[in-house]
């Protein structure tokens, strides 16, 4: 079965800059848009700003408003593509982990509240005035990435820096507070969440991703429930749904080898576990999106 497509940063390769790549959104789209006529992923973090145009952006199968002053933001594995308007101009670059852990030691990507996990938020909406501090951002990042001048990654490192600090001021108030005064409950929520990533196929049972981190099931429910406001299970069944779709979206077809992939030797189990946790059946989905 073909997995879904990820984009990998190397093949954006630019002569000294293998870890970063920057760009206008208009020549992004000119160049690379049949890589993005249906859902893919990346293996970089990602950060596209729209200062003109109109349409949708889907990740991860929710859809988000495309219009001037959206700023978004993905990481490495979220799935998404979009539908955008002939005028659409803006910005965009991304890089790897790498790139910006290795000379900000002491700040991980993931302290940034749109880095946290995939259930983040991935998009912050500007007023005029953010807007314009944003264009400079990025026009900055644009221009320190096609030059020949000495110093080339530490300028771009300390823009894309001021960006993202700046980006956190711009999103929700109520996201930081959060982040502020639970940072030990982020910290274990992300670790749940790489090992959902790395057993959910062959693990459903919440208990199984406690006694992991050596913690009750009471406990990891009450971190759960206050960063996501879901329980544990519903995170566990949220990634197992997330990749169905991924595959149904792409396949449309061959329902019970996907259910089978998914760790469901009975389909029809499977196909109310879809049903109660999307609302529809996996064959309604797929018809669905086939449609758009």
């Amino acid at each position: 079965m073909k997995p879904v497509h990820i984009l990998k940063i190397s093949e954006f390769r630019h002569e000294g800059s293998e870890d970063i790549h920057a760009n206008t959104l208009e020549n992004h789209l000119a160049t690379r848009h049949k890589d993005i006529a249906e859902p893919h992923s990346h293996n970089f973090y990602l950060a596209i700003l729209f200062t003109k145009g109109h349409g949708r952006h889907e990740i991860d199968f929710t859809d988000y408003e495309v219009k001037p002053g959206a700023l978004f933001f993905l990481n490495p594995g979220q799935t998404h593509y979009w539908e955008l308007s002939a005028d659409t101009e803006g910005y965009i670059f991304f890089h790897t982990r790498d790139f910006f852990e290795a000379w900000f030691t002491a700040n991980e990507l993931r302290s940034f509240p749109f880095f946290y996990s995939i259930h983040s938020k991935p998009v912050v909406y500007l007023n005029q005035e953010a807007l314009t501090e944003a264009t400079h951002y990025f026009k900055k990042i644009l221009e320190e990435f096609i030059t020949e001048k000495a110093w080339k990654k530490n300028a771009i490192l300390c823009y894309i820096n001021l960006l993202y600090v700046q980006a956190t001021r711009w999103f929700d108030e109520d996201i930081l507070p959060i982040a502020e005064n639970n940072n030990g409950y982020y910290q274990r929520f992300r670790q749940f969440e790489d090992l959902i990533e790395t057993h959910f196929v062959s693990v459903k049972s919440p208990g199984f991703y406690a006694d992991k981190l050596a913690i009750t099931l009471r406990h990891l429910n009450r971190i759960s429930q206050n960063i996501t406001g879901k329980p544990a299970g519903d995170i566990i069944a949220g990634r197992i749904v997330l990749e169905a779709q991924k595959e149904l979206a792409l396949h449309r077809g061959n329902f019970k080898k996907i259910a089978e992939m998914l760790g469901y030797e009975d389909y029809a189990y499977f196909s109310r576990f879809f049903k109660n946790n999307t609302g529809e059946t996996p064959s309604a989905f797929a018809k669905r999106y086939t449609n758009k």
